[in-house]
């Protein structure tokens, strides 16, 4: 039996219901720097991906055709997200933009990799580093969408 998906779901259900109760109330007095710095920081940890790819961290045998761009992705989402704590904390121009590129492919990384971990079996072969998407992917996934909305609702002009 495949648990992985049974704790992607109720971890995801976990940090919605956290946002639901503590983010998205107070979500209209917070200024999208306030919200996004902390959101950034934690997915400036995503680096830890590159876990996959080492030994010891996970079982010989992971599939490379998940290891490489799951770990690949998270450590350009990581770069991307570094670059826009700096842009927002300075309230550069190019902020939105940044966390835009940030968001859009760190969304798409997370997706990809719960795709490939399934269709090669990876769950099998992740070893300590199952935690990462037990535990951490349900969180990223709800900070990207909580990003997002601020990008689409709360962000109209400058950070």
């Amino acid at each position: 039996m495949n648990i992985l998906p049974v704790n992607l779901l109720f971890g995801t259900l976990v940090f919605w219901i956290a946002a639901r109760i503590y983010v998205f109330p107070r979500l209209h007095e917070l200024s999208p720097r306030t919200v996004l710095l902390p959101i950034l920081l934690l997915h400036s940890t995503r680096h830890l991906g590159l876990m996959f790819l080492a030994p010891g961290a996970t079982y010989p045998g992971i599939p490379p055709q998940f290891a490489y761009p799951a770990a690949f992705g998270d450590l350009l989402a990581a770069v991307l997200a570094i670059a826009a704590i700096a842009a927002v904390v300075k309230q550069a121009r190019s902020a939105r933009l940044l966390v835009w590129v940030f968001n859009v492919e760190g969304t798409l990384d997370l997706l990809s990799a719960i795709v490939l971990a399934t269709l090669y079996d990876a769950p099998a072969h992740m070893g300590a580093a199952y935690w990462i998407p037990a535990f951490w992917v349900p969180a990223l996934l709800v900070t990207h969408y909580i990003t997002f909305v601020v990008l689409r609702k709360r962000w109209t002009g400058a950070a």
